[in-house]
């Protein structure tokens, strides 16, 4: 069993994002849901009774669980999820799935619609960036183009 499990918070959206996720993920899955109770909630959470509290899920082997809540806490760069990618076509790929906020791309790094921030990077980045005037051209490149190294 996966010992730390990432949990994403959803306002509200949680089942759509799990959705969009496994879509954009090949061998990607649903685990199981899980629903607020229909009584016995605080008056802050009537608004969610019946309705989907988590869904658990995979991406790729990693397991997630989305929490679909209110608007309180939104995502920020301060976390990312990293994509280690085998070649440009699996960066291409992966960037034109995952990349909904242009405001937002740099150095590999993009947003998703949900706000989620994405690292889509080669493999062999660490690699990469010890060749000479690696760190500039990174710092120049929105989506990473391995054959700009």
């Amino acid at each position: 069993m996966q010992k730390i499990i990432p949990n994403l918070w959803f306002a509200g959206n949680a089942s759509e994002a799990v959705e969009f996720y496994t879509s954009v993920f090949k061998d990607s899955r649903v685990l199981s849901t899980a629903y607020y109770p229909k009584e016995g909630l605080a008056d802050f959470q009537k608004d969610f009774a019946g309705k989907v509290l988590t869904v658990d899920f995979e991406l790729l082997g990693q397991r997630f669980v989305a929490i679909n809540a209110g608007n309180d806490f939104k995502f920020t760069e301060a976390i990312s999820m990293a994509v280690m990618c085998k070649d440009q076509a699996e960066i291409d790929y992966y960037w034109s799935q995952l990349s909904a906020v242009p405001s937002s791309e740099q150095c590999g790094w993009c947003k998703d619609k949900y706000g989620l921030s994405w690292q889509i990077v080669p493999e062999n980045m660490e690699e990469l960036m010890q060749k000479p005037g690696a760190f500039e051209i990174m710092l120049n490149q929105k989506k990473i183009v391995i054959a700009e190294y």
